[in-house]
């Protein structure tokens, strides 16, 4: 697992392009065939995703958050914008289509990621944060989820934004996640 500082105020301000890049993008997420996993100190966050392909993926823990595994003090969201698979948390599996997300409570061990085809894998995108409670693993389909349109064509804008994890919503200790679907036309992008 990659981890990153963020940098002061004094250093932030003194920063050229190429330096912000190297602190706060992330270039190498969905990569074939692996989990990759990215600590920052900025909330102790764990930006990460999953891409499995012929053989599924176990999300592990790393000495960076010094636990014995990976939700033992963390709740994750997850949320998949490739094609169909399967997320199985301790032997629960939760099948998962495109923009289905799910919710992982602190205290789950098992967490497996898979693909129904290795020619459109499912790209798994992964927040963590630390918890300081349970919460129970919620599956919440694209299907069911309460949709807001904003924006308008004219603007360049228009979309839909798919609330998951909230306070309405799935309960968490401090996760909130959700999608923004944009129209065609539209200039920007959101995914978390």
């Amino acid at each position: 697992m990659e981890k990153r500082y963020s940098p002061d105020q004094i250093r932030f301000e003194m920063m050229n392009t190429a330096e912000l890049r190297e602190s706060f993008l992330i270039e190498n997420l969905f990569s074939q065939g692996e989990i990759v996993a990215v600590y920052s100190d900025i909330d102790r966050v764990i930006i990460g995703s999953a891409v499995p392909m012929d053989n599924e993926l176990s999300l592990l823990t790393g000495k960076e958050i010094a636990a014995d595994y990976f939700t033992q003090r963390r709740e994750i969201g997850v949320i998949n914008i490739g094609g169909d698979g399967e997320i199985s948390v301790d032997g629960e599996e939760f099948g998962m289509v495109k923009l289905d997300a799910l919710y992982i409570g602190r205290g789950s061990k098992d967490i497996k990621f898979s693909s129904a085809s290795p020619d459109d894998p499912a790209l798994f995108y992964i927040i963590g944060y630390p918890a300081h409670k349970e919460y129970p693993t919620t599956h919440a389909p694209i299907s069911t989820a309460e949709p807001i349109n904003l924006g308008s064509g004219k603007e360049s804008n228009k979309r839909t934004i798919f609330k998951y994890i909230h306070p309405d919503g799935i309960k968490s200790c401090q996760l909130v996640m959700g999608c923004t679907k944009l129209e065609a036309g539209s200039v920007w992008n959101t995914m978390a």
